[in-house]
Order: C-alpha cells, then sequence, then structure tokens
C-alpha cells in the first residue's frame, strides 16, 4: 500500500518549499552542487528530477540530460563531454543519466569495448575525486526498482500516448537483459561507491515515496541554511500620460478555443 496522496502531496510541497531554501543558499554561497540521476529505465528518474526542478529557478537549476555522443565526441577523452555541463558557482546541476552510462547501457549493449569499460572503472573515481577535491557537492542516485514492476512501467507507457514516446526499442531490450544490468550495476558500484563520492540507494517501486525519500536525503546532506531575502515593496503606479492602446484588430489574435469548451 503506498503513500495517501494527500499525504505524499502535502510532504512533497513541504520538501519543494525547503529546496527554494537550497537554492537560495547555493546562489549566496556560491556552491556548485551536481545531482546525478541513474537507474534502470522506468525506475522513476525523470519523474523525481521533474518534482526537484518544478519550482527551482532554471538560471540557477538545470536539467542535463545528453544525447548519444556525436562523431566527434566519441573521439574525446570520456567524461569531456561531461565536463563543460558542470556548474559555476551558484549553479545546480541535474544529471539526468551521467558518465555512469559507459558503466551501464554502453557496457551492456556493446557500445564501448570492454577495454573502455575497464578504463572507466578505474577513471571515474579519480575524476570524481577531483570534482570533490574542487569544492563540487556531488550526490549520487541509483534508483532501484523490481524487474516486475519495471515491466508493468513498460506495458503502461505502450498504452499511454502521453508516454509513449518514453519507451524505445533500447528500453525494451533491457527487459531481456536483466540479468546483465543487474552485473553491470553490481561492478559499478564496487569501483565507484567510493568514501568521498559515494552511492545512495532509493528504493522505487513505489514512485511516491522514491520521490519523497530521495529529495529529503539531498536536502539532509547539505549545509544549507536559511537566506535573508530582500525586502520587496510594489512601487506606486504612475499617473497616465495619455498612452493608449492601439486597436486590436490590428494584430494577429490566438483564437479563442477555451471559448468553445464548457464553463464551470
Amino acid at each position: 500500500m503506498g503513500l495517501k496522496k494527500a499525504v505524499y502531496e502535502d510532504e512533497l510541497l513541504r520538501l519543494q518549499t525547503e529546496l527554494i531554501k537550497l537554492q537560495e543558499w547555493v546562489r549566496a554561497e556560491g556552491a556548485r552542487l551536481v545531482v546525478v540521476f541513474e537507474g534502470r529505465d522506468a525506475a522513476g528518474k525523470g519523474g523525481t528530477i521533474k518534482r526537484v526542478a518544478e519550482h527551482l529557478n532554471p538560471r540557477v537549476a538545470r536539467i542535463a540530460a545528453l544525447p548519444k555522443p556525436t562523431e566527434r565526441e566519441r573521439t574525446q577523452w570520456y567524461f569531456q563531454r561531461y565536463v563543460e555541463h558542470l556548474p559555476a558557482a551558484g549553479e545546480i546541476v541535474l544529471f539526468d543519466r551521467s558518465w555512469y552510462n559507459r558503466a551501464g547501457v554502453e557496457h551492456v549493449m556493446g557500445f564501448c569495448t570492454p577495454a573502455q569499460h575497464r578504463l572507466f572503472l578505474r577513471q571515474c573515481p579519480v575524476f570524481e575525486h577531483m570534482l570533490v577535491e574542487d569544492g563540487v557537492l556531488l550526490r549520487k542516485y541509483w534508483f532501484s526498482v523490481s524487474d516486475a514492476v519495471q515491466e508493468e512501467r513498460f506495458r503502461r507507457r505502450t498504452q499511454d500516448p502521453l508516454r509513449r514516446w518514453k519507451l524505445s526499442p533500447m528500453d525494451l531490450e533491457s527487459l531481456t537483459r536483466w540479468e546483465a544490468y543487474s552485473r553491470a550495476k553490481d561492478e559499478m558500484l564496487v569501483h565507484t561507491d567510493t568514501v568521498d563520492s559515494p552511492w545512495y540507494v532509493v528504493e522505487s517501486d513505489d514512485k511516491r515515496s522514491a520521490r519523497l525519500n530521495m529529495i529529503a536525503h539531498l536536502l539532509s546532506s547539505l549545509p544549507y541554511a536559511d537566506v535573508a531575502l530582500p525586502s520587496l515593496t510594489l512601487p506606486p503606479r504612475p499617473p497616465s500620460t495619455g498612452y493608449q492602446r492601439p486597436s486590436k484588430e490590428l494584430q494577429n489574435a490566438v483564437p479563442d478555443h477555451a471559448a468553445t469548451l464548457g464553463k464551470d
């Protein structure tokens, strides 16, 4: 039995209010926060990212969801294209999948060589250590979903026109490679779950609980504090100087589609 919707929504609102405080602290302190979201397809990463970013200032917090690498990017140092998306002072970056593609889909699907995979597992802890040593606040979350729940979520996506775009042939292939992905995840954790950059596992069969648990943990892991905001007062509107708006007939108006619908 999952959380009641009203309980979930009340707590989500409270946590999102705290995320606003976190945002203002990051901006005021010039902090750099990176949050990595990883996990199996349909594990609930996207929905959680949406709730984290929902009320944040997009000039402060942005989502990095990189497409497959270009031919040029394939010839670069593997981490190079991710580096340009890292935050500057006062910024938050939410990675919707990250450099860990090499430990997961690229490795399982054969998009990288075994040598490239081994090199990644050696270099990744060093790369992340450099980020943390330089002052980046790095948090990594693995969303864990059971095979039965994943399959059910895939099935619902095939029937929902609003979610059909989330389902790709690569996603369907993951159903037949469940154990291969499991082994890849286990090996990834052995090499990259380090003292200065640990993984945090989010049980995500229940999406509502997963979202609340992840956000609450993120907030609890950071030393943010309330930031005094400047007092804002609306100025009085000045008296009219005689301006008259041009006739609406001179403009290309959007048709009133809403008027064709039923009203309360």
